[in-house]
């Protein structure tokens, strides 16, 4: 059993592995299918999250729906966007202005007049701007100031060939008497996932072999007083340094995303800006995003926390990530501790496999494992910002898991049926149960025991048979042998086998009985009177009344499964055999029913049989007589 179990054990660790490096494999190669189905089990942790607030010092002045309604419909006149800069800067004192909104198309002269005023009044305004792989004429004053906010830092880090950023070959931006009046440009472009929900934010682009920074990146560089530095690798871009604040991107320089819920920002509408009806403390020294937030004006992205949030809060979110240095971190590190968990909790699962048996409580440990990670994953987010995958270490798990049980019920189930199919005809259902949980024991080969054997006979068979048709010979042993086995069965005996009409069984294996000398003797007796019946039946039917004789004999035998790996049987062999088979036929001589040897008489302690000493005889192959 214990070898069987250690097999079993080996099986169920190769499983794991396999599974561990299968898993590892289709990690590498990332399906997008897996890859979505991820995505979207991750995104949930932003839900679940509690606590993460942005930057106090951001706000956004929103274009919603009760400003459209009061002032009109977008987009309005340059005059009133004008009014709008000249509340922020002038009477709220806010610290910086960014527009969430690109002037590419002239409007009425003193309006973009104005505007332009108020921004180069203001000198704290940052515009936005949007590249195109369509064709997009730009004029030249706006190509030249947009050079001007080109990041110059640049440090390469061992031999680059490939730069991986996106790039762009056409650009959309601001009229140039507008755009030559901002403090700083920044594009606003937001490129999704392929399953359109946005989860990550370019930091920069390539235009005409120059890095640009974003909207965000630019608000930080005001903000922080300091400008932009890229380091680039031979992979691509390895960090973004501003000021003293490092930004975790990936090699395209995007960073995932951090979101908040829109009702953690302080927003105010517009239209209260413009006519000051919100107190001035409540803006003052803020770095101000403007935007729109009204669904009419279409500037909605689906994001992991909500299908339509306004892009300005994606903005404003990312420049609060930079701030706090809050964005989620999903680097070399966390991707090799997802690697970890993929090969690990298949042999935490193997562990517990080798140690319980049980199937119910393995469904438990496995959806425990599940649930444990589950909550792991969400602390590691909401803690430390580990933006960790969650389907890939659960498919290693999952396929550790199935593989294990398909081997237990294809495998040991199938060898436990058939187990109960091929002894419920020679054994008890009790003794059946007791083989297939020890199967060990039914190893080709044999083990030596002290067994009683009983043999029974029919007495005068051969001559019977000469004198009946087959047909009435397999009736007649029929109903003979079904309560005869019967009675072996209820008294914990092995059907040995049947040997035409004789009945060899054996007690205490293939697994151990207490007083099997006392069973097997029990069983002769119940056998005699059990013909009685048999007798009245086959009187009733017309056949001879038939009259057996018994032999039992304890002692050592080799008992097991003898023959070869393609057929053997359960039997016993040996001298103890011989002797119960020579008993049986005695009876003949001594006019008895049931012969028992002295060594199964010496088992029998108490008064349960009374016994008759018939006789001392010497059998081939013993040199002392044995009393019978």
């Amino acid at each position: 059993m214990k070898r069987k179990w250690k097999e079993t054990k080996i099986i169920f660790l190769l499983i794991c592995l396999i599974s561990s490096a299968a898993t590892v494999f289709l990690y590498r190669i990332d399906p997008e299918l897996i890859k979505g189905i991820d995505l979207k089990i991750t995104d949930v942790r932003f839900r679940l999250r509690k606590g993460a607030e942005p930057d106090r010092r951001i706000a956004i002045v929103a274009i919603d729906q009760k400003s459209i309604n009061k002032i009109g419909r977008w987009p309005w006149s340059r005059k009133i966007l004008a009014s709008l800069i000249d509340s922020l800067s002038g009477y709220y004192k806010v610290k910086e202005i960014v527009f969430d909104i690109v002037f590419s198309e002239k409007s009425d002269p003193m309006s973009d007049q104005l505007l332009a005023e108020s921004i180069r009044k203001a000198g704290n305004v940052i515009l936005g701007y949007f590249f195109r792989y369509n064709r997009e004429n730009s004029h030249p004053d706006s190509l030249r100031k947009l050079k001007e906010t080109q990041i110059g830092l640049i440090k390469f880090i061992g031999k680059v060939k490939d730069i991986p950023v996106p790039e762009f070959p056409f650009v959309e931006l601001n009229i140039p008497e507008i755009s030559k009046s901002a403090k700083n440009l920044g594009f606003f472009n937001i490129f999704p996932d392929k399953d359109g929900i946005c989860r990550n934010y370019n930091l920069i682009a390539l235009y005409e072999g120059g890095f640009y920074p974003s909207l965000s990146l630019s608000a930080a560089e005001e903000f922080l007083s300091s400008e932009p530095v890229i380091s680039i690798a031979e992979y691509g871009i390895d960090s973004i340094l501003i000021g003293k604040k490092k930004i975790k991107v990936d090699e395209l320089g995007r960073a995932v995303i951090n979101y908040y819920s829109r009702d953690q920002f302080s927003v105010f509408s517009a239209v209260d800006i413009i006519e000051r009806k919100v107190p001035k403390k409540a803006l003052k020294d803020k770095i101000v995003f403007v935007g729109a937030t009204e669904v009419g004006i279409y500037d909605m992205r689906a994001t992991p926390i909500d299908p339509a949030f306004p892009g300005v809060f994606i903005h404003a979110t990312v420049l609060s990530n930079i701030i706090q240095e809050r964005f989620l971190i999903r680097d070399g590190r966390v991707i090799a501790l997802e690697v970890i968990f993929i090969i690990i909790f298949p042999l935490i699962l193997f562990v517990f496999l080798s140690l319980i048996k049980n199937a119910l409580i393995s469904v438990f440990f496995f959806l425990a494992i599940f649930g444990i990670y589950g909550l792991l994953n969400i602390w590691l987010f909401s803690r430390f910002g580990l933006n960790l995958g969650f389907i890939y270490p659960c498919i290693s798990l999952f396929l550790s898991y199935t593989g294990c049980e398909a081997y237990r019920n294809l495998v040991e189930v199938k060898k436990r049926r058939f187990l109960e199919k091929a002894f419920s005809s020679y054994v008890s259902p009790e003794l059946v149960s007791q083989i297939v949980k020890n199967p060990d024991m039914l190893k080709l080969g044999g083990e030596k025991r002290k067994i009683t054997v009983l043999f029974s006979d029919i007495r005068g068979f051969t001559s019977l048979s000469e004198k009946y048709p087959p047909e009435t010979i397999v009736k007649m042993l029929n109903r003979y042998l079904d309560p005869m086995t019967n009675i072996v069965f209820s008294n914990k005996g092995t059907l040995d086998k049947y040997i035409g009409d004789a009945i060899m069984a054996i007690y205490n294996a293939p697994v151990d009985v207490e007083e099997h000398a006392y069973l097997a003797c029990k069983s002769a007796v119940e056998m005699i009177s059990a013909l009685k019946e048999v007798n009245r039946q086959f009187k009733e039917l017309g056949f001879p009344e038939i009259d057996i004789g018994i032999g039992i004999n304890t002692g050592d035998a080799i008992v097991g499964n003898m023959g070869t790996d393609i057929r053997f049987d359960y039997t016993a062999i040996g001298d103890t055999v011989n002797l119960a088979s020579r008993l049986e036929s005695l009876n003949k001589q001594y006019g008895t029913h049931i012969i028992v040897s002295e060594y199964t008489k010496e088992m029998i302690k108490d008064n349960s049989f009374r016994f008759r000493e018939l006789d001392r005889i010497r059998v081939k192959g013993k040199e002392l007589p044995v009393t019978i």
